[in-house]
């Protein structure tokens, strides 16, 4: 009997991200984003810098860093990329625990202004 989890693959450590930062599924942006991903079936672990991985589609899709869903998202999925235990913890302390980690308590204004309005305080 396996005593450790199995480890997620890309698409579903961005989709557990994107769900977590959309949960209605309206943003066109973490649309775009999830679409990029869908067919990384591979491990997370087997990403060797997951972080830039995720810069460069964020970039594609937000060129001007103007879009804090899609920032907070590449955020929350690099943190889940390294605390994979995490991936079902609920919503608010997955965006809590993101901000914090990949922002150093000190998330760009438009993304604490997007958490503000999610109900999150860090």
């Amino acid at each position: 009997m396996p005593t450790e989890p199995d480890v997620p693959t890309v698409s579903q450590v961005v989709h557990r991200a994107a769900t977590v930062c959309d949960p209605e599924g309206d943003d066109e942006g973490l649309a775009r984003l999830l679409e990029r991903f869908e067919d990384h079936d591979e491990p997370i672990t087997a990403e060797t810098d997951v972080e830039s991985m995720l810069a460069e589609s964020t970039r594609t899709l937000d060129p001007e860093g103007e879009r804090p869903a899609i920032r907070m998202a590449a955020a929350e999925a690099t943190y889940l990329a390294h605390r994979r235990t995490q991936i079902s913890s609920e919503r608010e302390e997955l965006l809590r625990l993101a901000a914090r980690a990949e922002f150093k308590d000190n998330p760009p204004p438009a993304v604490a202004e997007w958490l503000g309005a999610e109900g999150i305080k860090f």
